[in-house]
């Protein structure tokens, strides 16, 4: 694409040197950038592009998007922020192709990842070919492998190529997960939406965004770029509901969910058994029962938000209570390893994650057993929730297990006597401290028996490990086949 064509719409102070040549590619890595691309110096909360600018030359970029004039003698963009620039960018090079799809957003502190799979699997069961790009990586169908995906909501230039692949494929609808981060760094501006989809908001990432009200004009930023004619999906019994809705611009269609608040979509007689859980989905005067392979109560707002979208989408209730109760458990959402002991797995990261993982798995420990948990606390992340989680465990368990989760550049220990700060009491007999995961998992089958429910929580799907020098491999259910055998 000719330069100029390309920054046709770019809020630029100036440009420097101009020269219309073809751009081939946009890179913001000096490392990966390829000849004839244009390189955006970005600015990292560790990092600034602009440093990298000479290297990015040297390699091939023919142009440059920066904040202010670099001595380097090829067409440079001067704009306000390259952060938010590069996402115009992005949208001009790949032709804006979420205004030909059906792109449909979730976002919340938790659910994000259950909820787009759900989405995934009712539109499948319509008949309509749906992508999903989330946490896990994306793909073109429920069926196919993940493709890597480094964030939650891929940087602007990766989303919108991502895009341009679905649209390419003849795929028209697409279901996204999008985080905090990525609304805050215009990840997904001049992204279309037609659906935004709200699961919760509980304290997360608080090392970023530092209040929780920043944290929810972040969220709420999905809504508010909501166009007449498009939906939105709100849990109505989240604190912020009201907020939120607040928000959304006259015109769009506002579908509530809820289980004790009144809402236009409720569920109602749920009941919790040792394969899944059961409850009436009401709405508009219909009442409709599903018997689900999923567990918790987390999972029957989940399942809300996902009917919701369907029911915007037109998609009939029945076909969509089809579709869930065919629906097994997400790769590291409340997967269950094994059982004699059951094992389960899950991606809880935060209070209100681990609570909900930890009150859906005391309902399948016997009698007769306890329930324990083994988590820690991400390093370099907001340190408040650390004493929070660690009273809600000690409060909701037999057992606890206190051990590492990517201390990253943090000393393990302080991670941990953080978690321990927030404990009414010691007992060497029901809490314990380890902080290699590997050993941890060892204790976990020292300490429990085959009556016992025992819960992983913080790391779910990853595969990794993040210290402070390097990151290792390291799955929690790899780690419970070897320890327990399967």
């Amino acid at each position: 694409m000719d330069l100029s064509k390309l920054i046709k719409n770019i809020d630029a102070i100036e440009v420097l040197n101009f020269k219309d040549i073809d751009i081939k590619g946009i890179s913001y890595n000096s490392n990966t950038i390829n000849s004839h691309e244009i390189f955006v110096c970005l600015k990292g909360e560790h990092v600034d592009g602009h440093d990298f600018a000479q290297s990015a030359f040297e390699k091939g970029a023919v142009a440059l998007m920066c904040e202010r004039p670099l001595n380097i003698e090829i067409p440079q963009i001067i704009v306000k922020s390259t952060q938010e620039s590069i996402a115009d960018l992005a949208a001009a090079f790949y032709h804006n192709p979420s205004l030909s799809l059906n792109l449909m957003g979730v976002t919340g502190t938790n659910g994000k990842t259950t909820v787009a799979h759900l989405v995934q699997k009712i539109f499948e069961e319509n008949n309509k070919k749906c992508a999903l790009i989330g946490t896990l990586g994306y793909k073109l169908a429920s069926k196919d492998d993940y493709l890597e995906a480094k964030h939650t909501t891929p940087q602007a230039p990766q989303m919108q190529e991502t895009l341009q692949k679905i649209l390419k494929a003849d795929v028209l609808n697409v279901i996204t997960e999008v985080s905090s981060h990525a609304l805050e760094q215009f990840r997904v501006k001049n992204c279309n939406f037609s659906l935004a989809i709200f699961t919760n908001l509980t304290q997360d990432h608080l090392d970023y965004h530092i209040t929780m009200d920043n944290y929810f004009n972040a969220k709420a930023k999905l809504f508010k770029g909501l166009k007449e004619g498009a939906g939105a999906v709100i849990n109505m019994d989240d604190k912020y509901a009201k907020k939120l809705i607040d928000v959304v611009p006259q015109g769009v269609n506002v579908i509530t969910y809820g289980v004790k608040n009144k809402a236009d979509l409720m569920a109602k007689n749920v009941e919790f058994m040792s394969d899944g859980v059961s409850f009436d989905v009401v709405y508009k005067e219909k009442s409709l029962n599903f018997k689900l392979h999923l567990n918790g109560m987390f999972s029957v707002y989940n399942c809300l938000a996902a009917i919701g979208a369907g029911l915007f989408n037109g998609i009939e209730l029945e076909v969509i209570k089809s579709a869930l109760e065919e629906t097994k458990s997400v790769a590291g959402r409340f997967e269950i390893v094994r059982t004699n002991p059951m094992v389960i797995v899950d991606y809880a990261h935060t209070p209100d994650g681990l609570e909900n993982i930890l009150r859906a798995a005391r309902e399948l420990t016997p009698k007769d057993g306890n329930l324990i948990c083994l988590f820690g606390c991400g390093g370099n992340r907001d340190c408040t929730k650390r004493p929070k989680m660690g009273k809600i465990a000690q409060q909701l368990c037999d057992k606890i297990i206190i051990t590492s989760d990517n201390p990253r550049s943090e000393d393990p220990q302080q991670i941990i006597t953080d978690i321990l700060s927030g404990l009414a009491l010691i007992n060497p007999k029901t809490v314990f401290v380890e902080s290699d995961r590997h050993l941890a998992i060892k204790l976990l089958k020292d300490i429990s028996s085959e009556n016992d429910v025992l819960v992983l929580a913080g790391k779910g799907h990853e595969d990794y490990q993040i210290l402070a020098d390097r990151t290792v491999h390291f799955d929690d259910r790899e780690e419970v086949v070897k320890v327990f055998g399967e």
